[in-house]
Formats: structure tokens, C-alpha cells, sequence
């Protein structure tokens, strides 16, 4: 068996290998690092390789183009044109692809091209697990249990597209999420963070948020269900407009599918959703949630198509202080649609108005609601209002005259994150924050505190 390729090897064999009209490559080279600990002693660490190799052929044929894409986990040089013939084979078998368009052409010489793929190790806990040290120790003394991982990876994207087109972005992705509990498990919080390199993680000051919300958690308080004036905090406010994020392609909302589907046709673009002046957008280049600048997609779907594969991604406004202005809508769509395109981006963020309050501050100006740590097991009800439902988790507490009073029972919820948008009553700051549910998909979000004064608990769930 001969050695692996290095990635750009791999994108130079297999382009030249291939006999389709055309052909676009896709490697990713993966690093990875972990420590995982429970009852506050660590339990395991690691580290991990991995390559990912996609072939996307493009023949033309009497009837349209049709597109066919084989991936695989590594190919060694003997099995790589293997691996590019059953890509062909898979368009010949494919019938036409309704989102062909042309190759992208180069634009730009790529950056860093030839340089070997970046990569993560254990070292970029270095700062970070002696201060998880620390944590153990004053857990063990205030007779607390902490539970938790932090994981990092660094992927290496490189992207060839037979027109000659080379693209290579480097991403670092890093996640920590903390468990604090009683003895008795009777009581449980929840902090999380998102990281490019761990250097930024005040584990002292995370500790210190879990033995507050703790003691908050000594007096216990029944609510029934109910629309209660509820805080929803940064993370939580993440997972639910991910979700809108996710259900934003303007295929689906011109056809009349989901939230976004004007009544009568077409799509609600330039319709006001909040009386506030949120914005809700995207950027590459946005300081700490930096993504690929083009896009690299192995397979096509309403929102993305691998026939856009280099195309510049750049800032773009999903919302504009409160009007609906752009859907994901990728090169074909807007040819059909009108338009101009308008791909995916890898982060997401929602601004309100200059000066708004920290979560703190807000707690502080409530007379009696809710304030929620997270949202949890957050699933569809009703694409066409974007109505999900879920419950909460970690903690639910009682607001009172702007103390924290004690934790409540978990509730079910069932609220739209469109609908929410319309019924905000007040947009703390903007920051970077790391989603509950979503983040094994999604963690490059900054997002604000918001005040909705109805948010919908349905019922009453015994889920701890």
C-alpha cells in the first residue's frame, strides 16, 4: 500500500485523473483534542487524525448536466483514481442536475496554497486544564461535582475545481461545556463556551457562575404553565435563530413552504419582522467567529449547491434592522428567482439597538419572570410558522424584584423564533456565545439577552 497524499497531492492527482467535462475536489484534513472529566477528576483525553475526500464529477449530456459525488475517510495514491471513475460513474447514473450552472472561475490566487495543513495537540490546553485543576479542587471543598468536556479541532480545507480555481482555509473550532451538580444530583447548571484556541476561558469565572446558579438552586419553586416575561439568555437565543438560519432558503420560502412564504407567492423579503431594530447577519471576516471565505459544499440541497463550489462568501444581511432583506439563495435559484446570490456563511449574528444591557442588568430591571439558563431537544413543529418546541434545562429561575429568587420546575416550551422576533421587549448586547443544543453543528454565533414578555411554557416537564 503506498503512503497518503498530502492534501494538495491528493487535489492535483485527482483532477488530472479525471475524464468528466468537469470536476471540483474537496479534501479536509482534520486534527482533534479532547479532555473529558465527571465527579472532578478527569477522565480521558485524546487526540485524533482524520482526512475526508470528496470527488464531484460534471458530465454534460443530451438532456442537462448531471453532477455524481463519492466521498471517502482516506485514499492512498493506487486507490485514488478508483475513487474518481466511481464519482463519474455516479453522474453517468445521475439524471440532470436541476442546480447546474458553471464551474466557478479563479478570481484570486490562493493564500498559503502550499503550506502543510495546520493542526491542533493537547498543548492548546496548556493554561486551561491547570485552572480545571483549580475547579476540581474548590468543587471537592464547597462539596459540588463538576462534569463537563472541552474539545478543539483545527480543519484544513482545500478546494481544486478543473478550472483552474484553488482555495485552502484553515478553521479552528473549540467548545467547553461545564456541568455543575449537587451531590444528590437534585441540583444541576450549565455553562458553555465557544473558542478559537482556549486562551480566552476564565474556567475561575465560569466556576464561580455554577456555584451561584447552584445556591439559587437551594429554594425550589413550582410554577405552573403559563406565558411567563421571560429572559432568554445568549446561548438559548442562538439555538432558536440557528433554526430560522437553517429554515431561510428562498427556494423553499418562493415556494410557499416555510415562515418566509408570502401569502399569494413569493417570498416575505422586505417585510418588517421586529419593531426593533435587530439585525441578524453574517461575515467571514467577523473578529472571533472568522469562517471559509468561499464556499465547499459535497452535496446540494435548497440552500446550497456544489455548483458553487469558490464562490466568495461575503457579509451579508439576513435582517436589517428589523425587515427581512436577504434568503439563502444559491447561484441557480437566483438565476430562476431574480436576484443576486447569496450563500451560506459559517456564523451568525444578532445585533439590537447601541447600549443595550447585559444579562445582569436586565435581571436586575425585572419586577417578576423568568430567567432560563438553556433550551434543550429543540425539534420542528410547524414549518410554516417555524413553530418549535422543546424544553429547558440546567435551570429555570424566579425572577423578583430583580434578584433571583429560586429555581422552577423545567418547562416544555412551544414558541416561533420568528414570532419572537415581533415581541421582543428589550435587546441586551451582543456577544459571542456558544448554543446548547446546535453545537456539534454550529459554534461560531454572537448573539444578545432578549425580554419576551409572553414566552409560551406549555406544560410542566419532569426532565432534570
Amino acid at each position: 500500500m503506498s503512503a497518503p497524499l498530502t492534501p494538495q497531492d491528493t487535489v492535483e492527482r485527482a483532477l488530472a485523473a479525471s475524464k468528466a467535462d468537469g470536476c471540483m475536489v474537496v479534501v479536509g484534513e482534520r486534527s482533534e483534542t479532547n479532555l473529558r472529566w465527571a465527579n472532578n477528576t478527569l477522565t480521558t483525553n485524546g487526540e485524533m487524525r482524520s482526512r475526508s475526500i470528496a470527488v464531484l464529477s460534471v458530465i454534460d449530456g443530451a438532456s442537462g448536466t448531471a453532477a455524481g459525488v463519492v466521498e471517502r475517510s482516506t485514499v492512498t495514491a493506487d486507490l485514488l483514481e478508483d475513487l474518481v471513475r466511481a464519482s463519474e460513474q455516479a453522474a453517468r447514473d445521475a439524471g440532470p442536475a436541476e442546480d447546474a450552472q458553471p464551474l466557478v472561475e479563479p478570481l484570486v490566487e490562493p493564500s498559503g496554497w502550499d503550506a502543510p495543513p495546520d493542526e491542533t495537540s493537547i498543548r492548546v490546553f496548556a493554561d486551561f486544564a491547570p485552572a480545571l485543576g483549580e475547579a476540581f479542587d474548590r468543587a471537592r471543598s464547597d462539596d459540588r461535582l463538576l462534569f463537563g468536556f472541552a474539545e478543539h479541532s483545527i480543519t484544513s480545507l482545500y478546494l481544486g475545481v478543473s478550472t483552474g480555481l484553488r482555495a485552502r482555509h484553515d478553521q479552528p473550532t473549540g467548545r467547553l461545556e461545564v456541568n455543575g451538580k449537587s451531590p444528590d444530583f437534585s441540583r444541576s447548571a450549565w455553562v458553555g463556551r465557544a473558542t478559537r484556541d482556549f486562551t480566552d476561558i476564565d474556567v475561575a469565572g465560569l466556576d464561580a457562575e455554577l456555584t451561584r446558579r447552584l445556591g439559587w438552586a437551594q429554594r425550589q419553586i413550582d410554577l405552573p404553565p403559563g406565558r411567563y416575561e421571560t429572559l432568554v439568555p445568549p446561548s438559548a437565543v442562538a439555538d432558536l435563530m440557528i433554526y430560522l438560519y437553517w429554515s431561510a432558503a428562498a427556494r423553499d420560502a418562493d415556494e410557499g413552504r416555510t415562515v418566509f412564504s408570502k401569502k399569494g407567492g413569493g417570498s416575505r423579503i422586505g417585510e418588517r419582522l421586529s419593531d426593533l431594530p435587530v439585525t441578524l447577519r453574517s461575515n467571514p471576516a467577523e473578529p472571533g467567529l472568522e469562517c471559509a471565505p468561499f464556499v465547499a459544499a459535497t452535496s446540494s440541497n435548497a440552500a446550497d449547491s456544489i455548483f458553487d463550489n469558490g464562490l466568495p462568501v461575503g457579509p451579508t444581511d439576513w435582517i436589517r434592522d428589523g425587515v427581512l432583506t436577504s434568503l439563502l439563495r444559491p447561484r441557480w435559484w437566483a438565476s430562476r428567482s431574480g436576484g443576486n446570490p447569496t450563500p451560506a456563511v459559517d456564523n451568525l449574528i444578532l445585533d439590537g439597538p447601541d447600549g443595550g444591557r447585559s444579562l445582569e442588568e436586565m435581571v436586575a430591571g425585572t419586577e417578576r419572570g423568568l430567567l432560563l439558563t438553556c433550551l434543550w431537544y429543540i425539534r420542528e413543529v410547524d414549518p410554516q410558522t417555524l413553530l418549535l418546541t422543546g424544553l429547558t434545562r440546567d435551570g429555570v429561575y424566579l425572577v423578583e424584584n430583580g434578584e433571583v429568587t429560586g429555581a422552577v420546575n423545567n418547562f416544555r416550551f412551544n414558541e416561533s423564533p420568528v414570532s419572537l422576533l415581533g415581541r421582543i421587549g428589550e435587546v441586551g448586547s451582543s456577544g459571542i456565545t456558544l448554543c446548547r443544543e446546535w453545537n456539534d453543528w454550529f459554534t461560531r454565533t454572537a448573539m444578545p439577552a432578549l425580554r419576551i414578555g409572553d414566552f409560551n411554557m406549555s406544560t410542566v416537564s419532569k426532565a432534570s
